[in-house]
């Protein structure tokens, strides 16, 4: 039943967690309150003429208040001009974050600076390094916020398979924002329909929680493809925590947050799941087969590929050991194979354990 609690959301990408996000919302929403662009224009058309994001989200109807757009400045006005009657409206920013500062670069061009009760979201998770000694580290917030200046805004992490939520199984969420009441206002408004949203004001902990478990969900997928038990991947996924927590603690994140839904529950989900491509990378790195090759078959970005080294050197910079992330650097890049890298981790020197 349309929710009249929904404001105006303009999801910008089409991939498969953005489709699967306005899908949702839209099944909620009055007619035509929701809107998903699509950059490729010819996939634009074929969403709207099929109703169904063929390319990512094949068994996923779109609802028919569903509206599906490929010219972005376009539809950028007719979600300003929405908002400005509801007088509260959410732009979605669903790309990877290696797109993320170009497309809101792109958002920004058309909208400036923003109007009473407009703020923007983002889905990416990852972290981006930037400059050859290793120092310049981007969040997503640092890409958003260097294009798109005053506006609110935030991040929505967390458990969630797309293909689950396009099929309106129950999820929740961590919407995370600096804004606490207006984190707070936009949990409120979109939660309903199987998602259940929670706020928090840790953003650099909810970031980081969503970058760290697509590594370590790679090491998982090694352990499961050697046949090395359910017990050495539940040694892999709390160790992997505690390397988490070290690394978000010497960068001020709040403790509460490793245990929460964007940590914990991001990590069981991602490390376990058959769905999770980053699982899926490690099991064909642990079957010998080539980076290239399984990156190829994948058709969806794995966005662990790219947040290991950056990780790591952001581990370094701070000075915290964090060996399965190592080890999973020196795997993407040839140093070691599956063998050792299990290995390795294995032999290190026994410790107290501690977080």
């Amino acid at each position: 039943m349309p929710d009249a609690r929904v404001p105006p959301v303009l999801v910008c990408g089409a991939g498969a967690w953005g489709t699967a996000f306005a899908i949702h919302l839209a099944r909620r929403a009055p007619q035509g309150v929701v809107s998903l662009w699509a950059r490729d224009a010819e996939q634009a058309r074929q969403m709207a003429a099929l109703r169904v994001n063929s390319r990512y989200l094949p068994d996923a109807p779109l609802p028919p208040g569903l509206h599906v757009a490929a010219h972005l400045g376009q539809v950028l006005q007719i979600w300003r001009e929405q908002t400005a009657l509801e007088r509260l409206g959410l732009l979605v920013l669903a790309c990877p974050v290696s797109a993320l500062r170009d497309l809101a670069h792109e958002v920004a061009q058309f909208l400036g600076v923003p109007a009473e009760g407009e703020g923007v979201l983002w889905l990416s998770k990852g972290l981006v390094v930037e400059g050859s000694n290793g120092h310049g580290f981007q969040w997503p917030s640092d890409l958003v916020s260097s294009e798109l200046r005053g506006w609110p805004m935030g991040a929505l992490s967390g458990p969630s398979f797309a293909k689950e939520v396009a099929a309106g199984l129950p999820v929740a969420l961590t919407l995370a924002s600096a804004q606490a009441d207006w984190a707070r206002e936009i949990a409120a408004r979109l939660f309903g329909g199987g998602m259940r949203i929670y706020s928090s004001t840790d953003l650099i902990g909810v970031q980081l929680g969503g970058a760290v478990k697509n590594v370590l969900a790679i090491a998982a997928g090694v352990a499961d493809s050697l046949s090395l038990g359910a017990n050495a991947r539940a040694a892999l996924i709390t160790r992997g925590l505690a390397e988490t927590a070290r690394l978000g603690l010497s960068l001020g994140a709040q403790p509460e947050t490793f245990l929460g839904l964007a940590t914990l529950g991001d990590l069981v989900l991602t490390a376990t799941g058959d769905l999770s491509r980053n699982r899926r990378v490690g099991m064909g790195l642990g079957q010998g087969r080539p980076l290239a090759e399984i990156l190829g078959e994948l058709g969806h970005v794995a966005e662990g590929v790219q947040a290991a080294p950056a990780l790591l050197a952001l581990a370094r910079h701070h000075e915290v050991e964090c060996p399965i992330i190592e080890a999973v650097c020196a795997l993407l890049d040839g140093r070691l194979t599956p063998s050792q890298a299990i290995s390795g981790l294995l032999s290190r020197h026994p410790i107290d354990e501690r977080p």
